[in-house]
């Protein structure tokens, strides 16, 4: 998933700045750029999702042509920052992987089947 989305952030970023872009902009896809790389490593995922989320949805409301593309990589930005870097990445190396376990889909023993007679 960090490479998918990183990778189309970075290639949407670099073909931006090849493009004559205003000066305006220029900041904002180097910073699209920087983000890609960032998701492909695996570095800061949850912040640099968030992000790219944002990016995704003002570039889908200010350029009509791809929504499409640009709503599914919001999406799939947004369930990156929800699930985590994943277990090879740089975040994982830096902070350790965490992992939530649910036992039987009874995480908190609150509600047993009953027994048969």
């Amino acid at each position: 998933m960090r490479v998918a989305a990183g990778g189309a952030l970075l290639f949407h970023g670099v073909a931006a700045l090849t493009a004559a872009a205003a000066p305006a902009l220029v900041a904002f896809h180097l910073l699209c750029a920087a983000s890609g790389v960032l998701l492909v490593v695996g570095l800061w995922t949850p912040v640099v999702a968030a992000f790219a989320v944002t990016y995704a949805a003002l570039y889908a409301f200010f350029n009509p042509t791809d929504v499409g593309f640009y709503v599914l990589l919001a999406t799939h930005a947004a369930a990156l920052a929800l699930l985590g870097p994943g277990a090879w990445s740089v975040d994982a190396r830096l902070f350790g992987w965490r992992r939530v376990e649910i036992r039987n889909g009874n995480a908190h023993g609150m509600w047993r089947a009953p027994r048969p007679k």
